[in-house]
């Protein structure tokens, strides 16, 4: 099969695509052919080996000290199961699923083998590039903002970088759970960001968040520009702070009223989110797809840090 591969970290040019030894499920996994899959902001920080301050040596060791462990990046991907391993009997071959691999990574080929339990059906209202794009932006607004921070009804919400997979999310959601949303992003983006429900913009280019006076009693940063005090100065009384892209200092620091970690990959949130784009309450924002042999395009559009919504490749 054809697989994007890296034998180094480096730029964008390091991920060429190759023919690699198609996976062969094991007991209790589906191999899956891949019809799309999501090139993430995760994708780009292990190929370019740039791990928020402190994380650098723990992801070496996970992902490879000198040269990558797994070739193959890509968890976010939406396909038709080709086959199905022993003990598998929720799955049978031509099923549409959508799914994360997790730090198995992989999805960034024509196959991957991914077990059973963490495979969700695709609607049929929904693409496959619809559905890879959105699992991984709407499992961490998902997770932050209902499990983290239990936004509802009255809520008052900040997103910090709403223009982008998490943002596009995280505004739709804090919507949808009766939030009101404040949307930090630049002015070429206040329009989308207004149609997916923000009340209110502040445009990052003009003065941004150091020029308001007002208070939230949610936080969610999804650039990494905020540190525990900016983002603490911006909360009412109570307040949470997500930090989505936080430090190792900030993530060991974080407690009280600041939330910082990873996000579990759970399918019943899979579920909860391609519910809501089946039924139209949440659009899936495709800043770009390319094909798998512009690998490298993807990543490098993702390495600008101004796409909009999720960048989709198709195996």
């Amino acid at each position: 099969m054809l697989a994007a591969v890296m034998d180094s970290y480096g730029a964008p040019d390091v991920v060429r695509v190759a023919e690699v030894a198609r996976p062969r499920p094991r007991a209790g996994e589906v191999l899956v052919r891949v019809r799309a899959a999501a090139v993430t902001s995760a994708d780009s920080r292990i190929r370019g080996a740039r791990f928020p301050a402190g994380f650098g040596v723990p992801a070496r060791l996970m992902f490879g000290i000198v040269r990558p462990r797994r070739p193959t990046l890509g968890s976010s991907f939406s396909g038709v199961v080709a086959s199905v391993g022993a003990r598998v009997g929720d799955f049978a071959a031509g099923d549409e699923v959508c799914g994360m691999t997790g730090i198995r990574l992989g999805a960034h080929a024509e196959y991957v083998a991914v077990p059973a339990d963490r495979l969700a059906r695709k609607p049929a209202e929904a693409t496959h590039e619809a559905a890879a794009g959105l699992l991984f932006g709407g499992t961490t607004a998902l997770f932050f903002l209902r499990d983290k921070a239990g936004v509802g009804p009255g809520t008052s919400v900040l997103v910090n970088g709403a223009s982008g997979a998490i943002g596009t999310n995280a505004v739709q959601l804090a919507r949808h759970f009766g939030a009101t949303v404040t949307a930090v992003t630049s002015a070429a983006n206040a329009e989308l960001v207004t149609k997916l429900g923000a009340d209110r913009v502040i445009d990052y280019t003009d003065g941004g968040l150091g020029a308001t006076t007002e208070r939230f009693d949610v936080v969610l940063d999804a650039v990494g520009n905020l540190s525990i005090a900016s983002g603490r100065r911006l909360l009412s009384t109570p307040g949470v702070l997500l930090l989505v892209v936080a430090s190792l200092g900030e993530t060991i620091q974080a407690r009280g009223n600041v939330v910082a970690g990873a996000t579990p990959e759970r399918v019943a949130d899979f579920d909860f989110l391609l519910d809501l784009a089946a039924r139209g309450e949440i659009t899936v924002v495709l800043d770009q797809i390319h094909d798998l042999h512009d690998i490298a395009d993807a990543h490098r559009r993702v390495d600008t840090g101004h796409k909009v919504g999720n960048v989709v490749v198709r195996p």
